[in-house]
């Protein structure tokens, strides 16, 4: 899969960095009529927007516990990653035809992520940060324990995403913008948020946010995260994620309580597949998909990049809901939180617009 016409990508940065050519409005169709309600999907299509985080995961995969002190034998990758990246490439993959994403990185990795981003139908607006490289995460990966993991995060330029990065012609031909929670995890990312969801407001745009990381939600704030997404229109969070927003141990319950807030809230339940709550009831529970986890980073993402590809070809909530659980199966069957590319050896690519049968 190769980039859309006319979608190249455009690096820029500031002082003492070689900036390519300065981004100008996203290509793409023209903006239509007003987009449908957040929960009934968006009959209109358009692009889908991206706003987040672009890292390099550096994957390491060992079997049983590390040996402190000591060499713990592990299989380890150097793999393109960043939750909001991740998203936009399942979304292209799964089917979206029009995938923008907007990122900062160093210029250490600029040219990689934007080839990488690229391959995966992906149309990236990188900002190059002059001083920040590119964040990295350690991604620990038990492939005795059910291929859970664990990440040590150094966030580097991602988090310096700032208000002067959008510009309003962004959302031209957007049907909907979605948001990386960890954009509320730094001053300049939260002042970008606001930005951007009131740009997206003016113009009709649906929303969407994935809170991202249970460990920055609990230092940030469960008030003050439900405050700074007030606006939003579909909450994507995890089990683990409903539950701290809310303090509730039970997964429906905290969707429900959560979807009092939010519009629509899709909660992800990993194994147990995904909730749907609006108006303060669960009103449907999607099944997840029986999958052979080799390596569970990523899965979120690959669950809510599909989600909103299956909501800009008109889908409802449920059906998106079961797009987003495949991918989900798709994505933990592989190492690294990207979906497969063409020429990688693994699955043919998706076209563009067409509806995936895996």
């Amino acid at each position: 899969m190769t980039g859309h016409p006319g979608g190249s990508a455009h690096l820029r940065g500031g002082p003492g960095t070689t900036p390519g050519p300065t981004p100008g409005p996203a290509p793409g169709p023209a903006p239509g009529p007003a987009p449908g309600p957040a929960e009934g999907g968006n009959p209109q299509g358009g692009a889908l927007l991206v706003v987040g985080d672009v890292v390099t995961d550096v994957v390491a995969r060992h079997r049983g516990p590390l040996a402190s002190g000591t060499d713990t034998a592990a299989v380890i990758r150097t793999l393109p990653g960043g939750a909001g990246a991740n998203v936009a490439c399942w979304a292209a993959h799964r089917g979206c035809a029009d995938v923008r994403l907007l990122g900062r990185v160093g210029a250490d990795s600029a040219a990689w992520h934007e080839r990488e981003l690229t391959a995966c139908g992906v149309r990236p607006r990188l900002v190059v940060d002059p001083q920040a490289p590119t964040g990295t995460v350690i991604c620990l990966v038990d492939a005795e324990a059910a291929a859970e993991r664990t990440f040590l995060t150094c966030s580097g330029a991602s988090l310096r995403l700032e208000p002067g990065d959008w510009s309003d012609a962004l959302l031209d031909g957007v049907g909907r913008l979605h948001l990386s929670g960890y954009l509320l995890f730094s001053a300049s990312g939260r002042a970008l948020v606001r930005t951007a969801l009131a740009s997206a407001q003016a113009r009709g745009v649906p929303t969407s946010l994935d809170p991202a990381s249970a460990g920055f939600l609990a230092e940030l704030g469960a008030g003050r995260f439900l405050a700074l997404v007030e606006g939003v229109d579909v909450l994507l969070p995890s089990r683990d994620e409903s539950c701290l927003l809310t303090g509730s141990p039970d997964g429906a319950e905290a969707a429900a309580e959560l979807s009092r807030r939010v519009p629509l809230v899709v909660a992800k339940q990993g194994a147990g597949g995904a909730l749907i709550a609006r108006g303060g009831a669960v009103v449907a529970a999607v099944p997840a998909v029986p999958a052979t986890p080799r390596d569970t980073t990523g899965a979120g993402d690959a669950f809510t990049g599909a989600f909103l590809a299956s909501l800009l070809r008109g889908d409802g909530p449920a059906a998106a809901a079961a797009e987003g659980c495949r991918a989900g199966a798709r994505a933990v069957e592989r190492v690294g939180a990207r979906p497969p590319t063409p020429g990688d050896g693994t699955t043919p690519a998706v076209t563009n617009g067409a509806r995936p049968t895996g």
